[in-house]
């Protein structure tokens, strides 16, 4: 394997062109890296990376033309094969959650040593989640919070009947109400539980005594 394939490949995206050039002087003088291309904003950074197709998308989050959380959703829609990592200089809780959900591997602050952004590219590169100290204090208290939010009647009623195996469309049927209300209780429901499907819904529930 030659050196080249042997390094991680990298797109930064960020919208300050000093940023980007630091950034990028950075990777190319450490062994092990290297820097396919630079975008502005997040529309030019869905488009280069399903050109690139890099290793790890280094993603900065509040850009005119185009923001990061959309940009981070798109890629995982797409099934873009590269790994995000934010790299932002905010750490509050509305742009650390929806980048998290939207399909980020890491968050990581601008402010971060040198070596911890190295070893963090690193660890999404393999799939590993990397958090900065702040944002994994505020993930967690914010999945605390939501996971001791109370279900609504109609939303344990959802719930009983995704136990007994409901279908969704059978749930609306039962409940007089749309499949797409149906849809959208079970999604503040697991994200009340967090959980992201019906079984762990449904399991959480009987642990915790809301089903049972």
């Amino acid at each position: 394997m030659s050196s080249d394939e042997a390094s991680i490949s990298l797109l930064i995206v960020d919208d300050h062109p000093v940023v980007r050039d630091g950034l990028r002087g950075m990777f190319e003088s450490a062994p092990g890296f290297r820097v396919l291309g630079e975008a502005a904003d997040g529309v030019a950074a869905v488009e280069k990376a399903a050109v690139l197709d890099p290793d790890v998308i280094l993603m900065d989050l509040r850009m005119p033309g185009g923001g990061g959380v959309d940009a981070i959703a798109e890629l995982t829609r797409r099934g873009a094969r590269a790994k995000v990592l934010v790299l932002t200089t905010y750490d509050t809780d509305t742009d650390t959650l929806p980048a998290i959900e939207a399909g980020a591997t890491g968050y990581l602050l601008k402010d971060a040593p040198r070596d911890d952004l190295f070893t963090a590219v690193r660890a999404a590169a393999e799939g590993r989640t990397v958090l900065s100290p702040a944002v994994a204090s505020r993930l967690v208290s914010a999945v605390r919070a939501s996971g001791n939010e109370p279900l609504s009647a109609r939303e344990r009623e959802v719930l009983a009947l995704v136990a007994k195996g409901t279908s969704n469309r059978d749930i609306a049927r039962e409940l007089f109400i749309s499949e797409a209300t149906v849809k959208t209780h079970l999604t503040h429901l697991y994200a009340k539980l967090g959980v992201k499907d019906r079984a762990a819904a449904v399991a959480t529930a009987y642990q915790r005594g809301i089903l049972g």
